[in-house]
């Protein structure tokens, strides 16, 4: 818990994208890096991945989120700010880690690139075989 009361803060990770989210009872104003949402998510469903757990629990409305987000790309970053608000929630209200772990908002999705191997192309690609 933050200095004030009722501010929570909370760090989500997604990929190589890593956001520190704050969340204040207020209107419904969500910023990311000093811009809002819809201009800093460049397509709108980044966007709406980004305030789900919001949604899920249905106080879009009634919460303000001010998220530092780096690394990565735009839909990791939108990623990790869900995670984040989904932890932010949590820590803010106990009783709404149910809903969100159904939704699965708590989870942190493990998935990351694979390194490429040598004497490969890439990750799993090989070379062209030719025979002659």
């Amino acid at each position: 818990m933050s200095a004030e009361s009722n501010t929570f803060a909370a760090t989500g990770r997604r990929k190589t994208a890593t956001a520190r989210v704050r969340i204040t009872a207020g209107t419904g104003k969500f910023t990311a890096n000093s811009r809002d949402f819809e201009t800093y998510f460049s397509h709108e469903n980044f966007a709406k991945d980004a305030y789900a757990p919001l949604e899920t629990v249905e106080m879009k409305d009634q919460i303000d989120v001010v998220a530092n987000v780096h690394g990565g790309g735009v839909a990791g970053q939108a990623g990790a700010v869900a995670h984040g608000v989904a932890r932010a929630l949590e820590k803010m209200d106990s009783e709404l880690r149910a809903p969100l772990k159904k939704a699965g908002h708590l989870k942190r999705d493990p998935r990351q690139k694979e390194r490429k191997k040598a004497g490969q192309p890439g990750a799993r690609k090989r070379f062209q075989f030719s025979k002659r």
